[in-house]
């Protein structure tokens, strides 16, 4: 989406999020009665729109935004905040933040639909952030030269926003696994 000149100017020419100045685009925030965009970088919007494996550590940077005095950079890093929850420091800040009423219905709505899914293992268990693992199959990791191999145990997990996915380390490597590959340990 192109960036109008008003939105430029309110964000300085930089990231509402991070601040970068790389790659810019307009990103609308859902659920308003009345359109309201953000100015994001790519990498921020890769991550935001799943296109990107969520990096945690990245998102640091919603320490700052979400006491920003624009409502749709606050109701887009509370959702962010809802997605990285798992990681102590977010749930630290979310457990902080303060949204007037409208703002919070209005970041609610954006997280109605990423509540009702769990994550469940190979035998249909619910995973929880922090849970142990074991892997079922051999898996060859992408971007390294090892394979994880069956009945590696990965402990403390933590949960991604595709319920599909888990991440976690194996050989000191943080990965992302296949739930379906994984059965949760007693």
């Amino acid at each position: 989406m192109a960036i109008d000149q008003a939105l430029m100017q309110r964000s300085q020419g930089q990231c509402e999020l991070c601040g970068s100045s790389d790659g810019l685009s307009a990103y609308e925030v859902s659920g308003s009665e009345q359109p309201a965009s953000v100015v994001l970088c790519g990498e921020c919007l890769a991550q935001i729109a799943g296109d990107d494996a969520l990096q945690a550590a990245r998102w640091h940077c919603l320490n700052q935004s979400v006491w920003s005095t624009e409502p749709a950079v606050q109701v887009l890093s509370y959702r962010m905040l809802h997605r990285l929850s798992s990681e102590p420091w977010a749930q630290d800040l979310l457990d902080m933040v303060f949204l007037d009423e409208p703002l919070q219905k209005w970041a609610d709505a954006g997280l109605a639909d990423s509540d009702q899914v769990a994550t469940v293992d190979a035998n249909g268990a619910v995973l929880q952030a922090g849970d142990s693992v074991t892997l079922i199959k051999d898996l060859n990791v992408k971007g390294t030269s090892f394979t994880a191999k069956r009945g590696t145990a990965v402990r403390n997990i933590s949960l991604s926003d595709n319920p599909e996915h888990i991440e976690g380390r194996v050989n000191g490597t943080r990965i992302v696994i296949i739930s379906k590959f994984v059965k949760k340990s007693s």
